[in-house]
């Protein structure tokens, strides 16, 4: 797990703006910094060091494409507690800078020895670089792991940028002229001059409706980011192929029973764990009181006994039982050791401006705030940590894709009669118009993600703005997804609507920022492509139904944990906020910044205010308070004061 930047059309003048962008994400990497800079090609990394922890510094360089041509590893120099070293002296053949794991870069290594590779170091930052050198963009599929890189071709002149198939790791870019820039994370490409900040608002208007940065292009104009499944070829006239390597399929398989599911995917969720606890250095797990974070744990525990454990929630959830309480349960069941913290609510609503700084685009989702206390506890014990994201997108587990089985309900009545109705009980304000919009339609008409029904929609957008810009709703945004998937059956389209929205924009976003932020490296055993192998061919009927929500994966749990977490609902992560926002003091706050000059500049601070207000009377919004609020936060920080919050 590393930082990465670089660009295009350098020369030695460039010294001091690598070395910014560098510095500006220096908590990516505090073990090491290296930098490239030679023939128009200027490389930087910040390394936090897990694997071959002496021999695999970056930028890594080899010289020529034989076989036998060695890869140097940098002359270090040690600086305070890390190690620096720039690389001006040669020229290089192959240059790159990765960040992420390869975990099966053994299994490549040997491959690529039986054709007659050598290698010098034991990392697999030299593995993805012999890899490409000997098959090109074809080393892609064959890597199972997390990645973003760059690799610069000297005879070429090419740049070749690549990120993982779900998104896990991020890589942002921008096209000034001809010069290609690119860092892991946005700010960095803020501290290249050649860059001028600037605010998209046509993604203001899409992140009210998503609670993320839902559009290719960013929060800042011009800053782009490079798409899950995606390489680039970029060349001295800019960007000269932009290529998807990899389209989810769903190759169904109707002769597996549900047994035989249950057997195959117990056996790829501890392989997949076993290939992610792959380190020259302690590998924890997160635990929560979901079935997702159990079963990870409870597997990563039968490799090793001996395994940390770590677990955070809010002493005022008004729930019969916390986080915490679950979480120490199971540890004790299982013989871990868990660690746990309560978060207070000062230090929630203190953290807040960090936060939204190291997210490097607003989320208006309130678990990434309880993910930074938890990964800031994790990182107090170990550099590695393994966390359950993507098993409800991969394994149907949240409760709004059961919605297409309820609708199966009235098939019978048709489509016009059933929008005509829900009209009227919207004018009467009956509950149940929702359930009859949703029947009369296809789910490519309604769902676009997880935050349907909580985060404003089009018109809503549009009323509060002074400016509205985004030309598109949600749907027509989510359209093109949605036609890919268009022979899959509802539950399937809404999975894979999510993989390309919800997954990559909210959860792997606040996964990558908020544990980078306490240089901890997350570790998802879920998104794995053998693990999505197996999920993509099981029947949506084994899936889910209208009692129950991923099955197979369950019954594969119940045979690692307790039945009680086995079979539990899924909650999220509990925030009160809905609470918080109806105390005196936060409300005050909010009200403060709803008619701040930065809201006055964007939205019609009544309309806020109103907003606000009605929550405090008794009206649940929550979640649109908060995707303001969040928005305001960043802004301030990226655009006004334009510095890292104390």
């Amino acid at each position: 797990m590393c930082g990465i930047c670089g660009f295009t059309h350098a020369d030695e003048s460039d010294k001091d703006s690598l070395q910014a962008m560098c510095d500006i994400m220096a908590h990516r990497g505090p073990d090491g910094e290296g930098q490239y800079l030679a023939d128009g090609i200027a490389l930087g990394h910040r390394r936090l060091s897990l694997i071959d922890l002496a021999g695999g510094s970056q930028p890594m360089v080899r010289e020529g494409a034989s076989k036998d041509a060695q890869v140097e590893t940098p002359h270090i120099k040690e600086s305070g507690s890390s190690s620096t070293f720039i690389r001006t002296d040669m020229h290089a053949d192959y240059a790159i800078v990765f960040n992420g794991e390869i975990y099966n870069f053994r299994d490549l290594r040997a491959e690529l020895e039986e054709e007659g590779w050598e290698f010098k170091t034991n990392s697999d930052t030299e593995v993805l670089l012999v890899g490409f050198i000997a098959w090109g963009a074809d080393v892609l599929p064959k890597l199972r792991g997390m990645f973003a890189f760059a690799i610069w071709n000297r005879t070429t002149r090419e740049l070749f940028c690549a990120r993982d198939p779900f998104g896990i790791k991020p890589f942002y870019y921008t096209l000034q002229g001809k010069r290609f820039i690119f860092a892991s994370e946005a700010k960095g490409i803020l501290e290249h001059p050649a860059y001028e900040r600037a605010l998209n608002e046509e993604a203001l208007e899409a992140y009210l409706c998503f609670q993320f940065s839902a559009l290719r292009e960013t929060m800042f104009e011009g800053i782009f980011k490079l798409e899950p499944a995606h390489y680039l070829i970029v060349d001295d006239d800019g960007i000269r192929e932009d290529v998807r390597y990899w389209t989810p399929t769903y190759p169904i398989d109707e002769t597996c029973s549900l047994d035989g599911f249950v057997e195959k995917i117990d056996e790829v969720m501890h392989d997949s764990v076993l290939y992610h606890n792959v380190a020259d250095v302690e590998v924890g797990s997160f635990l929560s009181s979901g079935i997702d974070s159990s079963y990870m744990a409870a597997c990563l525990g039968q490799i090793n006994p001996d395994i940390k454990t770590f677990t955070v929630g809010f002493a005022e959830y008004e729930g019969d039982r916390d986080e915490i309480s679950w979480a120490r349960e199971l540890a004790d069941e299982l013989g871990l050791a868990n660690a746990s913290h309560y978060i207070e609510k000062d230090e929630y609503w203190d953290a807040l401006s960090l936060i939204q700084w190291h997210m490097d685009e607003p989320s208006g989702d309130p678990s990434a705030v309880a993910l930074y206390f938890v990964d800031q506890l994790a990182a107090r014990d170990v550099k590695a940590v393994l966390s359950g994201e993507g098993a409800d997108e991969f394994f149907a587990g949240y409760k709004i894709y059961q919605t297409p089985l309820a609708n199966k309900k009235l098939s019978w009545v048709p489509k016009p009669l059933l929008r005509t109705a829900a009209k009227v009980m919207h004018k009467l304000g009956i509950r149940g118009a929702n359930y009859l919009d949703r029947a009369s339609t296809g789910v490519a008409d309604w769902y676009y993600t997880n935050a349907n029904g909580v985060a404003f929609t089009k018109a809503e957008a549009d009323a509060v703005l002074k400016a509205p810009k985004l030309k598109k709703t949600p749907q027509e945004i989510c359209a093109p997804i949605y036609h890919e998937a268009s022979s899959e059956d509802q539950v399937t389209q809404m999975q894979y609507a999510d993989l390309f929205f919800w997954l990559v924009g909210d959860i792997l976003l606040k996964t990558d920022k908020m544990s980078m932020a306490h240089s901890l490296e997350s570790r998802v055993p879920f998104l794995d492509r053998e693990v999505f192998a197996i999920s993509s061919h099981i029947p949506t009927d084994l899936r889910l139904t209208l009692e129950q929500t991923k099955i197979p994966l369950r019954k594969a749990a119940l045979k690692n944990i307790p039945e009680s977490w086995a079979q539990k609902e899924k909650l999220g992560f509990p925030v009160p906020i809905v609470n918080w926002l109806r105390e005196d003091e936060y409300y005050e706050r909010i009200k403060d910044a709803f008619t701040s000059d930065i809201a006055e500049q964007f939205f019609h601070t009544e309309k806020l205010v109103g907003i606000l207000d009605a929550h405090k009377a008794g009206t649940d919004n929550s979640r649109k308070i908060w995707i303001i609020y969040m928005f305001l936060l960043w802004y301030k920080a990226y655009f006004i004061d334009m510095a890292k919050p104390a």
